[in-house]
């Protein structure tokens, strides 16, 4: 369902340096997976879900989402207008239009999406009960919690039923009960065969929703698979565990790559001068 090939993001600082948020980023995602995208705050992976979602323009490397080419660097493939209308993208960033309620909200961005009439109808009550929102489904947006503005936010993501799902850090600033929902919620959507692609940097709460990992430090891929052979290759049992004691032995490798050479350029002592002592 999703293909990433060689996937590159390079900026420019404010310093005028240039800075690699992703490099050389490749991963596959079968129809019907839940794919969990992990690792720490700076990892790239907002930068990653970004382009995935034809909100980025990448430096180099291909996309294709449902059998669709979308965007290859390359070729000059730049479509992402193809990846939008396949896929429903929530981030922690995205904002609500506060006047309008939950209702309206849903109802607008059907629209967009080219729902109408009884089938609008039908979709926006499908997930304000599925989300539990009917209570607040009336009140203006900007009155509402943290947790009723995310589960707002998932069934805009949702409405139009796009065959792909992007949530990034989908439970970012809930309590425990409305983030506990919005995880139930995923699974159950994961089941049903909906094609999902979940990242956070809070790696334990995910184990049981996601059928296979892919694990960022530093804009790389470090490790990929399921939670047995990530375990089987870390040693270690919790998600959060095995992240940590991989990215050790990443750094611990960079590290003696850079001794070693550091060692092979050092300049060699001088030669003693005549009758000198060494």
């Amino acid at each position: 369902m999703i293909e990433i090939a060689g996937l590159e993001k390079t900026f420019f600082t404010h310093k005028g340096e240039l800075l690699c948020a992703v490099g050389g980023l490749s991963l596959s995602v079968a129809r019907g997976e839940v794919y969990g995208l992990l690792g720490p705050n700076g990892a790239g992976k907002t930068t990653t879900l970004r382009m995935l979602a034809g909100l980025m323009t990448p430096t180099a490397g291909r996309i294709r989402v449902d059998g669709v080419a979308a965007i290859d660097a390359e070729r000059g493939i730049w479509e992402p207008m193809a990846l939008k209308e396949r896929i429903g993208f929530l981030t922690a960033n995205t904002g609500l239009y506060g006047r309008l309620s939950p209702r309206e909200v849903l109802d607008y961005f059907g629209e967009l999406r080219g729902l109408s009439g009884a089938t609008l109808r039908q979709q926006t009550e499908r997930w304000i009960a599925l989300l539990e929102i009917g209570e607040f489904a009336e009140r203006r947006c900007e009155g509402l919690s943290t947790g009723q503005k995310q589960r707002v936010q998932i069934a805009r993501t949702l409405v139009g039923d796009p065959p792909v799902l992007v949530l990034d850090e989908p439970t970012h600033g809930l309590d425990v009960l409305s983030n506990q929902l919005i995880l139930n919620f995923i699974a159950e959507a994961g089941r049903q065969g909906r094609t999902i692609v979940l990242s956070t940097h809070h790696l334990d709460e995910v184990e049981e929703v996601c059928q296979r990992f892919g694990l960022m430090y530093k804009g790389k891929m470090i490790a990929e698979g399921t939670l047995p052979e990530l375990r089987a290759a870390s040693g270690k049992e919790r998600l959060s565990a095995i992240f940590r004691e991989l990215v050790a032995r990443v750094d611990m490798a960079t590290r003696g790559s850079s001794v070693t050479l550091a060692a092979v350029e050092a300049p060699s002592a001088p030669p003693p001068e005549p009758g000198g002592t060494a």
